[in-house]
């Protein structure tokens, strides 16, 4: 059978990278989303600190003996705790700025990350193993669904879904937001928001090693494996509408998807298409499709 003249296990192949690669830009813009929306901060070293996801997972299976699972875990633990001191000692005096200045700092934390691991790394990838309990692949007649990457699916809309529900649907959201909007209010209820909006930032870069664990075993390990990709996280934040964390989850998801199917219909427009798709939205919305205007 065939779609368009494509044949449909073809149709459904691309589907499927299409979704990983959408779960990978969900769980990034969202982290992106949060830090921006409740913090008004752009964080360019989100990327940098995807990568350091992966490299703790990495480097937790060669020097600790620390398997997948247990680095799934500790990986954005670790990664929360670096992003306490980035925002302690640096982004705290940034709030009432422009911006640019949160923009320039996380952009020279990026460069200076990635430095760092390049000296000791260089360019070229890491390999990192599948867990042995999601080897293999599962045969579902119309096609093989390779066991681990559903599981990237399934456990990166599992933590959207569950953050979302958190922020938009708990008092503790409620606080989040209200302590951006009015925090000496909010600390009149007895809330500490200082150290609300450092865990904010902290749980925000710790999506972005969630992810990177999460990507270590479907690409290789390595330096610059954010640079490219943090590109088009923010071209889905800004379709999405910036601060917007369901537009981030959704937009995320269905760009991918639309890659995945422009690499098969229109190869040559596949890296492309998602800043047509953001010059697009803009032009007709710029607060985004999910986003208010101001």
């Amino acid at each position: 059978m065939t779609i368009f003249g494509v044949p449909l296990q073809a149709m459904l192949g691309q589907l499927l990278l299409g979704l990983v690669n959408g779960s990978f830009y969900a769980v990034l813009s969202l982290g992106l989303a949060i830090i921006f929306g409740l913090l008004n901060v752009i964080n360019f070293a989100h990327g940098a600190l995807y990568m350091v996801g992966a490299f703790l997972a990495w480097l937790g299976l060669q020097y600790l003996g620390l398997g997948y699972w247990w680095m799934l875990v500790l990986a954005p633990l670790a990664v929360a705790v670096l992003g306490i001191v980035i925002e302690r000692t640096m982004l705290r005096w940034l709030y009432k700025l422009d911006h640019v200045y949160g923009l320039l700092l996380t952009f020279g934390l990026t460069l200076l990350i990635e430095g760092l691991f390049r000296s000791f790394y260089g360019v070229s990838g890491q390999s990192y193993p599948v867990p042995d309990l999601l080897q293999g692949a599962t045969d579902l007649g119309f096609m093989v669904l390779p066991n681990y990457r559903a599981w990237v699916v399934a456990a990166s809309l599992a933590v959207c879904l569950a953050t979302w529900y958190v922020i938009e649907r708990t008092r503790l959201g409620a606080y989040l937001r209200a302590g951006t909007e009015n925090p000496r209010l909010v600390e009149a209820f007895g809330v500490n928001v200082p150290l609300m909006v450092t865990l904010t930032y902290a749980f925000g870069v710790a999506l972005a090693a969630f992810a990177g664990v999460l990507a270590a075993p479907v690409q290789q390990v390595s330096p610059l494996m954010g640079s490219n990709l943090i590109i088009v996280v923010f071209a889905v934040v800004v379709i999405g509408g910036m601060g917007s964390i369901m537009g981030s989850i959704l937009t995320g998801l269905g760009l991918g998807v639309i890659e995945g199917f422009t690499k098969v219909f229109y190869p040559e427009a596949s890296n492309t298409v998602v800043f047509v798709l953001m010059a697009l939205v803009l032009l007709a919305r710029p607060a985004g499709l999910f986003g208010k205007a101001t």
